[in-house]
């Protein structure tokens, strides 16, 4: 079999988990290839939630002032009784942002938005989805897989070092490795619809019969748009009418309104929501990702969180192989990100029957800011730490300033695809410069004038944090154990290689 690759890596599937992972290959300089099977984009907003983590990965990607700009916040949800009063509630419980954490409040982005911004991203990096081409086979080897393409202009065979499922919870990819996709069916069909319609205020997110699966449904307004997401359970069998006079006649059945009126509908589906997780995230040098890997009942926002986070887990990690680390690096990814899922499965479960109940609020749990990989493979710390910031935690921000007296933040060293060293008030700089790492020495080039750094990194002096690209800290290490850090640096391909013209290049063309 031929090892002539045409591409590094093959995407199949251009949802929020392919394209975060394309995103981060392209500021990257890796070259890949994204497909999707539909013939246009996704048009409908069945993931509408934007939690603070994932905003703070949109920082980094370079989108997320745009993903504000075109959605907005939850507007508060107004639960009607039975005799037409109501009260209004907030659906999100609120905290104040902090130094460390900058964002605390989840966005109201419909997925078609959120999706079309990031296509533009993509471009602006010098590449687009191929729509109307899909992957119907595959085979592969140690070296590499060979996928067969369909598409409109016909059939073709393409050569790859690695393939990427992020085709959805129906996956092609998933099913043609024969990986089991365990879980259950949680006795709940909905609908969901993005709707226009008269007779409901655009301030609120209306809800009505709250608590009862037979009467409950809800309409919320889309931010960005003139569009009311509609959401409610439906029975298990049957056929429902997801036309304007349907779905009209199915809101007064319901409400006892007359005057709430649908006009037109842009996108509707009816589905049976789920609760499942593949059993394996790669098999060979196939991988699963998004709900290709995870399906989740979509109560507490966490689907399309998950998937994106996916993405740019595994993005610089096939990079790094790529560029020379150790292939071993990817099974990290399954290490790290499969236990998440599963703990989100769980969590939008409970959620869901807190609904069932009438009784769901979101709070501090569906943010994902405290989701980390401590005791993994990546997470090194010497000496060991017993409290304060681990190894594998999310790294925090923090309000900074330049030797040069301009203010900054953490965030701001850590936006782009390199690793980030940070010592503390080290003596000289024990560790080599080499392309893809950048070192900061706080209290030299970095002034933490407030004690912020300190405190959010609990480091002595004579300590370094290593950052990951992805925003966790890979490593903890005092002066003494600067050895350690280096055999690490070594591990994820940072060993100290003289820099080519090519790989310098590369990393410009990931700050585009």
């Amino acid at each position: 079999m031929t090892n002539d690759f045409a591409t590094d890596v093959l995407i199949c599937g251009a949802g929020a988990a392919g394209l975060t992972l394309a995103i981060d290959l392209a500021r990257r300089g890796v070259s890949f290839r994204l497909i999707e099977k539909l013939d246009d984009p996704f048009r409908g907003s069945r993931g509408k939630g934007i939690q603070p983590r994932t905003q703070e990965v949109f920082e980094d990607l370079g989108i997320l002032d745009r993903i504000v700009a075109v959605g907005g916040f939850y507007p508060k949800q107004r639960e009607y009784r039975n005799d037409g009063s109501f009260v209004d509630a907030d659906v999100v419980e609120a905290e104040p942002a902090t130094s460390a954490e900058p964002y605390h409040l989840p966005l109201l982005v419909p997925q078609f938005l959120t999706e079309r911004v990031m296509r533009e991203r993509l471009a602006e990096l010098g590449h687009r989805p191929e729509f109307g081409t899909e992957l119907i086979g595959f085979d592969q080897n140690g070296d590499g897989v060979t996928a067969r393409l369909a598409a409109r202009s016909g059939e073709e065979t393409v050569r790859v070092r690695w393939l990427v499922g992020t085709d959805g919870g129906r996956s092609f990819v998933r099913r043609a490795l024969g990986i089991e996709f365990p879980g259950r069916t949680l006795g709940l069909r909905a609908i969901v619809a993005d709707v226009t319609l008269s007779g409901l205020s655009r301030d609120v997110w209306h809800r009505f019969g709250e608590g009862d699966m037979q009467r409950q449904i809800s309409a919320c307004p889309l931010a960005g748009t003139d569009l009311f997401q509609l959401q409610g359970p439906i029975p298990m069998e049957g056929d429902i009418d997801l036309s304007p006079a349907g779905l009209t006649a199915l809101i007064a059945e319901r409400t006892g309104r007359s005057d709430i009126v649908i006009e037109t509908v842009s996108w509707a589906s009816a589905f049976t929501m789920n609760a499942r997780l593949a059993d394996r995230y790669r098999s060979g040098r196939v991988f699963l990702a998004g709900d290709a890997a995870h399906t989740h009942p979509p109560t507490g926002g966490q689907g399309l969180n998950t998937s994106v986070q996916d993405g740019y887990n595994l993005g610089w990690k096939l990079a790094a192989v790529l560029s020379g680390a150790p292939e071993a690096l990817l099974d990290s990814y399954e290490e790290e990100r499969r236990p998440v899922a599963q703990a989100m499965l769980g969590l939008a479960t409970g959620l869901l029957d807190a609904m069932k109940r009438g009784e769901m609020r979101r709070g501090r749990e569906v943010h994902q800011l405290d989701i980390g990989y401590p005791e993994t493979s990546l997470a090194l710390e010497m000496p060991e730490r017993k409290h304060g910031m681990l190894a594998g935690d999310r790294a925090p921000d923090a309000p900074i300033r330049g030797a040069a007296g301009q203010g900054r933040r953490l965030f701001d060293l850590f936006r782009g695809p390199h690793w980030t060293l940070l010592g503390y008030q080290v003596e000289g700089t024990l560790i080599a410069a080499r392309w893809g790492l950048h070192v900061h020495v706080i209290g030299s080039d970095i002034i933490d004038d407030g004690d912020y750094v300190r405190q959010a990194y609990a480091l002595a002096p004579g300590s370094w944090a290593l950052i990951r690209p992805d925003g966790y800290v890979g490593a903890i290490v005092s002066a003494e154990n600067v050895g350690a850090l280096e055999e690490y640096l070594k591990r994820v391909g940072l060993d100290d290689r003289s820099t080519s013209f090519t790989r310098h290049s590369n990393d410009q063309h990931g700050r585009a």
